[in-house]
């Protein structure tokens, strides 16, 4: 019985520790934000205001081979309160000299190298703006997109032997059996250079790339997108200020063709101790127009946000936000999706 019972303590232990040697690493972070929101809208003549929830769970794995190559990917558990289970990051490889390597979900490199502009925290904004027929964008990165099917290249810091410099490549490949009902990537291609030097006491951080697709659907005349961005933030100790611009034209959805797509980005961000205040402004146009046809009148989006957080305790945030916005479509002013709005709440991040 005795030999019986260590024979089994071994096969138990050798089944553990294969367990623990097969399994790759597994990291989380989250965040919880609960708040409360309120609108007042140019075309009505009282506000309103409802809660806000929103949480976010995403996983990172990763292991690394004998040979130093890191393996990794994650998966979200919830995005920003949608129904989001499950969803991968794809997978990358990063190599011994620093550079990676993406595989599926990839294909935008540019939008990795932008420098961050700061901008205004919270969840204020006008939700009739998403839902209205507005096409301006709202971020310089607004119009890029490609197939899942493709890859990344990013190079290790200081690349070409210029110091700062990092650049990333990349391409996509998408399905040519679409038809005409439907616009998605087809063939893209997209580049991005980061530049990061130092004056004084001052760091500089410049970013750019371009981002092109084709687009699936025969009967549009845009492509699917064919976008640049570029961006630059200066930080000089507790001061960030920086500048963005994007430009280009695309299809949104199926069949609205985009033209002459423009935005402008300008932020700050200072902190003091436990307080950060920020402040962003946006503005945006572009025309659009039917499937097969040229944008002719303007929409434009003008957007001017400011918050302060303050940290609580450890993890916890404080946040008060708030947004003016005035929209313009189709050369009119459209009340229904202009106004202020304001936030009041916080995050709980682990």
């Amino acid at each position: 019985m005795k030999k019986e019972l260590l024979i089994a303590s071994a096969l138990v232990g050798s089944l553990g520790l294969a367990g623990v040697a097969e399994a790759a690493s597994v990291s989380y972070a989250g965040n919880v934000r609960n708040g409360i929101t309120g609108d007042d809208l140019d075309s009505s003549t009282g506000g309103s205001h409802s809660s806000d929830q929103k949480a976010s769970l995403t996983f990172s794995v990763e292991e690394t081979t004998d040979a130093g190559t890191k393996i990794s990917t994650g998966f979200n558990v919830f995005d920003e309160g949608a129904d989001d289970a499950g969803n991968p990051s794809g997978l990358t490889l990063t190599f011994t000299d620093g550079s990676s390597l993406k595989l599926v979900e990839a294909g935008n490199a540019a939008t990795g190298r932008i420098a961050t502009v700061p901008g205004a925290s919270g969840e204020q904004g006008v939700a009739a703006v998403g839902s209205s027929a507005n096409a301006a964008p709202t971020a310089i990165t607004y119009g890029s997109t490609s197939d899942n099917v493709g890859f990344t290249y990013t190079s290790a810091a200081d690349a070409l032997g210029i110091d700062g410099l990092t650049f990333g490549i990349s391409a996509a490949f998408g399905d040519d059996g679409d038809g005409s009902v439907s616009s998605t990537a087809e063939t893209s291609y997209s580049a991005g250079v980061t530049y990061v030097t130092t004056a004084g006491d001052t760091t500089v951080t410049i970013g750019g790339g371009f981002i092109n697709a084709d687009d699936s659907n025969p009967n549009t005349i845009n492509d699917k997108t064919d976008v640049v961005m570029a961006s630059i933030a200066a930080v000089t100790g507790d001061l960030t200020v920086g500048a963005g611009f994007g430009s280009g034209s695309f299809v949104d959805g199926d069949t609205t063709e985009v033209d002459n797509m423009s935005i402008t980005t300008v932020g700050a961000k200072y902190v003091s101790g436990d307080l950060t205040f920020a402040v962003g402004a946006s503005d945006a146009e572009a025309k659009d127009g039917a499937e097969g046809a040229n944008g002719t009148n303007t929409d434009s989006l003008e957007k001017v946000s400011a918050s302060v957080d303050y940290t609580v305790a450890s993890g916890v945030t404080a946040t008060i936000g708030y947004t003016d916005v005035s929209a313009v479509d189709e050369n009119v002013s459209k009340t229904s999706a202009s106004g202020s709005s304001w936030y009041i709440g916080a995050n709980i991040s682990f």
